[in-house]
């Protein structure tokens, strides 16, 4: 058996490889080089089970996860901070992207859950974790700052800066004037990150419908908008025609069971 398989192997690299005489079996040159390179695959093969067992330990593997730029200074950090807490031995790799982004890397594999807005759409799951109240947010001094509720209607007019098409949000905020049959007759600005859109506001360049948080950080208000529809939910999300990582399926029961506002 052995040495049909030695045969095999000299005839498929071409040239021998052992040399037999009575003593036995010895490698040539040629032999000693093929010896040297079958035990470096043999440790590489070690290494790759040994890294793959420990990628896929749901104690000490690594859960890859994308999230909203919204979302980088409020719900991430305290989603990554209570998960060490109980995993510490569990690396979190993260990627801060736009949501059509996300959506790309889930399907590439790039990332295996994420924290986005709106919901997507099959194949892929979603647990609802935040939802955030929508305002109109102005500048100081506005002539609706004061008031404690604004129709849609009634700022159709005005200059607004917002997101580009094709983002989540503007996709959000489409929906909502649809459903409050209002058309945006000025958009002055467009920009994908809701924290500079705030700081637009604050400079007197238009007003926003923005989630809640965001209103104040420039001395704007946020004014709370009549219409039912006005939210904006965050959830985590992954693909659910494949199977997550023991890692990352932990991570999505630890969302699951956990409190968050």
């Amino acid at each position: 058996m052995l040495s049909r398989l030695l045969a095999r192997a000299e005839h498929e690299l071409g040239t021998r490889l052992f040399e037999r005489d009575a003593a036995g079996v010895q490698p040539n040159p040629y032999g000693d080089l093929v010896l040297a390179a079958a035990a470096d695959i043999t440790r590489r093969y070690d290494r790759l089970r040994a890294d793959l067992a420990e990628l896929l330990d749901p104690d000490t593997g690594t859960v890859r996860l994308a999230f909203l730029n919204s979302m980088a200074t409020s719900l991430v950090p305290r989603l990554l901070h209570d998960f060490r807490q109980q995993a510490p031995s569990v690396r979190v790799a993260l990627r801060q992207e736009t949501s059509h982004e996300i959506l790309r890397d889930l399907a590439s594999g790039q990332s295996e859950l994420a924290v986005t807005s709106p919901r997507p759409g099959d194949p892929h799951g979603w647990l609802p974790v935040q939802r955030q109240r929508l305002v109109l947010v102005v500048p100081a001094g506005h002539r609706l700052a004061a008031r404690h509720q604004v129709r849609l209607e009634e700022v159709a007019g005005e200059d607004f800066v917002t997101v580009p098409a094709g983002f989540g949000f503007r996709s959000l905020l489409e929906e909502l004037l649809a459903a409050e049959n209002v058309t945006l007759r000025r958009i002055s600005f467009e920009i994908g990150d809701l924290a500079t859109l705030e700081g637009l506001v604050g400079a007197g360049l238009g007003v926003a419908i923005l989630p809640e948080p965001f209103a104040g950080l420039s001395g704007t208000a946020g004014v709370p908008l009549a219409a039912e529809s006005a939210e904006r939910v965050v959830g985590l999300t992954w693909r659910t025609d494949r199977t997550l990582s023991p890692a990352a399926a932990r991570f999505l029961e630890f969302v699951r069971t956990g409190p968050w506002p």
